[in-house]
């Protein structure tokens, strides 16, 4: 792990994936978990803020209450198991890096918290100030009220998006894997890929949604996804096995997501957001005009979807049905349908009003 350098990486994130917590019993491995608490204090003495995204509350808490599938059998059950597991697991956070004289903190948030701006920035000058004194903050997702409508449903792209909140210049996903592999690791002939400059659709076609373990909830999908979003926002991310003892400060072999210059800080949170309160589709022209730079002009809007309001995150797809950018929409709904595909002197007719320079502007839109 050699990239994540204190010097290099002033913040780290490293999230914890439900396998490497609990045993197939239930029961915390707590023997593991004091050798990471031991890595994570070596970094913090070397000067590196450190933040932790923990699974394990729903797999605590269904031992707990004895309910099957790993309390997954209906989202009763994943909101029971989470409420009471997510006081076992913040406590054994505290007393594992109590150990090392590490103070912990717990957030819990929902998908809402970090897709609505206000509470974004919110949340993101809580971890700040928490980073800034020195605590390890141990975050996970508020499962025992999110719904299926309003949750990440994975930590793996919940870490990406904390690493946008909090600035981190990388995200560390241990796992039950070492890496990304051409195809899916149980077949033969399979290979381990060591670097990856780019998320392209070659690189998501390697991706495998299975979960070995059977109790997380993300697999390969969701964690190139998160490489998604952590790379725009500057991040690098790497996915390495949590398989051995001490995973951080041992070289054991990995995958690196490597990021280019990251995005501005609301573009980042644009191009990481995982809903869009609609979607606008735009012509072949329009596509090549928003690649050079452009605003989305009224003129290259073919068809209009969803319900928004101005101001909401929009997805913006080309013919292709393919999504090209993402920005914030200048118009309601009923007014962007009501002016597609028109130039500037029919828009003010069909209004009622002087149109604005755009319907998405370049300073509010990111590409994808």
């Amino acid at each position: 792990m050699t990239l994540f350098v204190p010097t290099a990486c002033p913040r780290l994130i490293v999230k914890i994936g439900s396998a490497l917590l609990v045993d197939p019993d239930g029961a915390v491995r707590r023997a593991w978990l004091a050798g990471i608490a031991a890595d994570i204090a070596e970094r913090v003495r070397a000067g590196q803020q450190v933040a932790v995204v923990s699974s394990g509350a729903i797999a605590l808490g269904a031992r707990r209450l004895g309910l099957t599938k790993g309390g997954r059998a209906s989202l009763e059950d994943a909101q029971a198991a989470a409420a009471t597991g997510q006081i076992a697991l913040s406590q054994v956070w505290a007393d594992v890096l109590g150990a090392e004289g590490l103070t912990a903190a717990q957030i819990l948030v929902t998908l809402d918290d970090l897709e609505h701006r206000r509470r974004y920035l919110n949340a993101s000058a809580t971890l700040d100030r928490l980073l800034g004194l020195g605590v390890v903050p141990v975050i996970n997702e508020n499962d025992s009220v999110a719904t299926e409508e309003i949750r990440f449903g994975d930590n793996d792209r919940l870490a990406a998006r904390v690493a946008q909140a909090a600035g981190a210049g990388g995200v560390i996903l241990l796992s039950d894997i070492d890496g990304l592999y051409d195809r899916n690791p149980a077949l033969a002939g399979a290979v381990h890929v060591a670097r990856v400059e780019g998320v392209t659709p070659a690189i998501e076609a390697m991706a495998d949604s299975g979960s070995a373990s059977g109790m997380g909830s993300g697999g390969m999908v969701s964690k190139v996804a998160a490489a998604r979003i952590a790379n725009a926002a500057g991040a690098h991310l790497a996915i390495a096995s949590g398989r051995i003892e001490r995973p951080l400060s041992t070289e054991a072999r990995h995958t690196i997501f490597v990021a280019e210059k990251g995005a501005s800080a609301r573009k980042a949170w644009l191009a990481g957001g995982l809903t869009a309160k609609g979607r606008l589709t735009i012509d072949a022209g329009a596509v090549r005009a928003l690649s050079g730079g452009a605003s989305l002009l009224a003129a290259g809007l073919t068809t209009v979807s969803g319900q928004f309001a101005r101001g909401d995150i929009l997805d913006i797809s080309g013919p292709d049905g393919r999504v090209v950018a993402r920005g914030l929409s200048e118009y309601t709904a009923a007014d962007a349908a009501a002016i597609a595909g028109l130039g500037r002197d029919a828009q003010e007719a069909a209004l009622g009003y002087a149109p604005r320079t755009a319907v998405v502007h370049r300073d509010h839109m990111v590409l994808l």
